[in-house]
C-alpha cells in the first residue's frame, strides 16, 4: 500500500505544481504548449533512445509481457469496437483506445513496482512493448488520420521514420540489438535531455487543468467513462483470467501482471492527443479518471493476490 500511495503522491505534487504555474501565469500563454512539442519532439524520444539502447531485449518475449500484451490488445480493442459503432472518428477513437489500455508503467508504474512487488525491473517488459509496438503503431494511425490532401503512398509507409517517438524508440533498440556502446559524451547530453520528459509531461498536464470542471461531464462522457472503466478494471480482470487461465501463473507472477495491468493511463497520452489535436480533453479527463479510480483498485489486487 505504502508502493501505491508513494507514486501517486509523487506525481500529484508536480501536476500540483503545473496547475500553479497555470493559475498564475508563470509560463505565459503558450506555456502549455512549449513543454507539450518540447516533451513530444525533444526530451521524451531522447529518453526512449537512453533507455531502449541498454535494455535486454530478451524480456519481450517473457510470459509475463505475453499476458500483458493480451490484456492490452483486448482493452483496446473493447474501445475501439465501441468507437467503431458510435462513429467517433479514428483520432478520437485511438486516443481512446490508448486511454484504455496504455499503462503508466514510467514514472508511476515503477515506484510501485518497487514498493508493492519488490522489483522496479518488472515494469522493463511492459515498458519495452508499448515504447516498440505501441506507440509507433499508435502514432502512425494519428498521423494518416491527419485531415489534409492524400499522402503519397511512400510518405504513407515512412510515416514512423518522421515521427520522432517513433524515431528515439527505434534507434535504441537498433543499438540495443547491435550491442554497441554509445559513447558516454554522445549518451550524457541525451541522458541529461531525456530527464525533462517527465517533468515536462506532468507540469503541462497540470497546466492543462486550469478551469477545468469535474471530469467526464461533457458530450465526450460515454467515451472518458468507457475508457477509464476498460483501463481501471476490465484490463486488470483480462490479465488475471489469461494469466492463471491460459499461463497458469500463480503467486508474485500473476500478482506482478495484474497490479502492472491495473496501473492506470500514462500522462504522455495527453500529450499526444496535444500534438496532435485530437480528443485532447477526452484524453486529459480519461487519464484523470483513471488515475483516481486506480487508487482503491490497486489497493484492492495488493490485498487480494499479496
Amino acid at each position: 500500500m505504502q508502493g501505491v500511495l508513494t507514486g501517486f503522491a509523487v506525481i500529484a505534487v508536480v501536476i500540483g505544481i503545473g496547475y500553479v504555474l497555470g493559475r498564475r501565469g508563470h509560463l505565459g500563454e503558450d506555456g502549455r504548449t512549449v513543454l507539450t512539442r518540447l516533451a513530444f519532439n525533444v526530451a521524451t524520444p531522447a529518453l526512449l533512445f537512453t533507455t531502449l539502447a541498454g535494455a535486454d531485449l530478451s524480456v519481450i518475449f517473457s510470459q509475463r509481457l505475453l499476458v500483458t500484451a493480451a490484456a492490452t490488445a483486448c482493452a483496446a480493442a473493447l474501445f475501439v469496437s465501441v468507437g467503431l459503432v458510435r462513429g467517433w472518428g479514428a483520432g478520437p477513437i485511438t486516443i481512446g483506445a490508448l486511454c484504455s489500455s496504455y499503462v503508466n508503467a514510467g514514472n508511476l508504474g515503477i515506484p510501485i513496482a518497487f514498493y508493492v512487488l519488490g522489483d522496479a525491473s518488472l515494469v522493463a517488459p511492459v515498458l519495452l512493448f508499448q515504447q516498440i509496438v505501441v506507440t509507433p503503431l499508435a502514432l502512425t494511425v494519428l498521423d494518416l488520420s491527419r485531415p489534409g490532401e492524400p499522402r503519397p503512398l511512400m510518405r504513407r509507409l515512412t510515416t514512423p521514420l518522421r515521427n520522432p517517438m517513433a524515431v528515439g524508440s527505434l534507434s535504441g533498440v537498433v543499438v540495443a540489438t547491435t550491442g554497441w556502446s554509445v559513447p558516454s559524451p554522445a549518451l550524457e547530453p541525451l541522458t541529461l535531455i531525456g530527464n525533462m520528459s517527465v517533468p515536462a509531461v506532468l507540469l503541462a498536464f497540470g497546466i492543462s487543468l486550469r478551469g477545468s470542471g469535474m471530469p467526464a461531464r461533457g458530450e465526450n462522457r460515454p467515451a472518458i467513462v468507457l475508457s477509464a472503466a476498460l483501463k481501471t478494471t476490465a484490463q486488470p480482470v483480462i490479465a488475471w483470467a489469461v494469466g492463471a487461465g491460459v499461463f497458469h501463473l500463480h503467486g508474485a507472477a500473476l500478482l506482478d501482471v495484474v497490479v502492472i495491468s491495473a496501473l492506470p493511463a500514462a500522462q504522455n497520452l495527453y500529450t499526444y492527443a496535444s500534438q496532435y489535436r485530437v480528443a485532447e480533453q477526452m484524453a486529459r479527463e480519461s487519464i484523470l479518471l483513471s488515475t483516481a479510480v486506480s487508487i482503491p483498485v490497486l489497493i484492492t489486487v495488493a490485498a487480494v493476490l499479496g
